[in-house]
């Protein structure tokens, strides 16, 4: 039997047929194609080359039925009533499902509609046996879908970390404290005294470490700390009430960091609302290095963790954990890049 160079004049092969032309067992070529650690990686590829040369498509439902797997990778989507598509999580999913498909594995949504607990809508996954494995986005200073998933022996890596230990997981991290104390002595050389910061509502670890970064800068330079405002992410009109009520307050402060793009950019329009220049009067710093950063007006100086790229490093770890247990588990501190745009510069003359 001979590979054909068409596959869509050829009928696709049985596993059982497919186990014949490979002269392997059914069972060897089935957990082959499941990713199982304990078929070679060697048979693993010749058993996929083949099914791809041949168009093998695995049944699904008996392939769950036999190993217990699904193949899902599972992740709860918040849906917020009116709220901004966030550019940042769209980058996310895009690089976590294509790791995942590169993988032999799917990514699985799990929608949580305004108003209910996400830690019930993760229990139902869980429970149905839906997804072998979960990724948990954005995590909190305290959260509780960490300690279930830990409880329940869930594989499972975050995107994020808390602040408790991390050894009994695997997550992926960007260093925000490390680039927010970096860009605050940055921002004091260049003669910044008052500085302000807007942050999300919900207590994500991501923005206490950033915060954490640009106070410790702050406080080595005998500055007070920044003043700081929340507002709900993806709420356009209360992200821009934050932003009126910070770069309006007395004294005005001459430097305003956004703990995200869209942040950021709130505080950029609503400087052009009130007619500060941006730099000239207030300088505006964001955190993503999102699509729309660079086309904003001015362009909106940012910090950079190549998200999609984060995101295929995330699937790979979900694998990694599925396939070796425990061992498997690991943490990943992702230094983010620094892109300077226009939307920085100098303290105003007589701002000190």
């Amino acid at each position: 039997m001979h590979a054909p160079t068409n596959r869509t004049e050829t009928k696709r092969l049985r596993l059982k047929e497919l186990a014949a032309h490979l002269d392997l067992s059914i069972t060897t070529v089935s957990r082959a194609l499941a990713g199982y650690p304990d078929v070679s990686e060697q048979t693993r590829q010749r058993v996929r080359e083949a099914a791809d040369a041949f168009g093998y498509v695995p049944n699904q439902v008996g392939r769950m039925l036999v190993s217990g797997r699904s193949n899902f990778v599972g992740m709860l989507l918040p849906i917020e009533p009116h709220a901004l598509v966030d550019p940042y999580l769209a980058d996310f999913l895009a690089g976590l499902a294509g790791g995942l498909t590169q993988r032999g594995r799917d990514l699985f949504l799990a929608t949580v509609p305004a108003g209910q607990d996400d830690l019930a809508v993760l229990r139902r996954v869980v429970e149905s046996r839906r997804a072998d494995a979960v990724v948990l986005y954005r995590l909190t200073c305290e959260d509780p879908r960490v300690t279930f998933l830990i409880e329940r022996g869930v594989p499972f890596v975050a995107h994020g970390r808390t602040l408790a230990s991390t050894e009994a997981y695997s997550w992926l991290d960007t260093d925000g404290e490390g680039a927010f104390y970096d860009l605050g002595r940055r921002l004091i050389a260049l003669g910044h005294r008052r500085f302000a910061m807007l942050g999300p509502a919900k207590d994500y670890t991501y923005a206490f470490l950033r915060r954490r970064g640009l106070e410790r800068a702050l406080a080595e330079a005998d500055l007070p700390p920044p003043v700081v405002m929340a507002a709900p992410l993806g709420d356009a009109g209360a992200m821009a009430r934050a932003a009126a009520a910070l770069i309006n307050s007395d004294p005005r402060p001459t430097a305003v960091v956004g703990l995200k793009d869209q942040l950021a950019l709130a505080v950029l329009e609503e400087a052009r609302r009130e007619g500060i220049a941006v730099p000239q009067a207030l300088t505006v710093v964001g955190f993503d290095d999102t699509p729309v950063a660079a086309y904003a007006d001015p362009p909106l100086t940012t910090f950079s963790q190549s998200i999609a790229e984060g995101a295929a490093t995330i699937a790979a770890m979900v694998v990694e954990r599925l396939e070796q247990g425990e061992a498997g588990i690991r943490g990943h501190l992702v230094k983010p890049r620094f892109v300077p745009r226009a939307s920085h510069g100098p303290a105003p003359a007589g701002a000190g």
